[in-house]
């Protein structure tokens, strides 16, 4: 599927969630850090249990929007399928990675601070 202006729009509200979604989690693993004086990595497990609920939840609302879109045939379906998929498959991807990734990395990108409170 070739690269449109619509794949490209795709791409600007795909990052839009996915900001979201890491703020979301990264917030709450800091206010677990601060507030209960966990250690980054034991904040960062805890958090990734409490969110993923918020997490999945936009990620899935997102999706299933653009399902229509993505299944179309009809007129103008050329348009709205690069935007769907784009859409569709970056949200699974960086879903997966905010709830696997950034938990695992975020101990060693954690401020120092943090870590000097351990």
């Amino acid at each position: 599927m070739p690269f449109s202006i619509s794949a490209g729009v795709g791409f600007i509200a795909l990052f839009g969630v996915a900001v979201l979604n890491g703020v979301v989690l990264v917030s709450f693993i800091r206010r677990l850090g601060h507030e209960e004086g966990l250690p980054s990595g034991e904040a960062a497990q805890r958090a990734a249990r409490a969110r993923l609920r918020p997490v999945l939840m936009t990620a899935l609302v997102a999706s299933l929007g653009f399902i229509p879109m993505a299944l179309a045939t009809g007129a103008g379906a050329e348009v709205q399928k690069p935007l769907a998929t784009v859409v569709i498959g970056g949200l699974v991807t960086s879903t997966l990675l905010t709830l696997l990734v950034v938990p695992t990395l975020y101990p060693w990108f954690a401020p120092r601070t943090e870590i000097a409170e351990q």
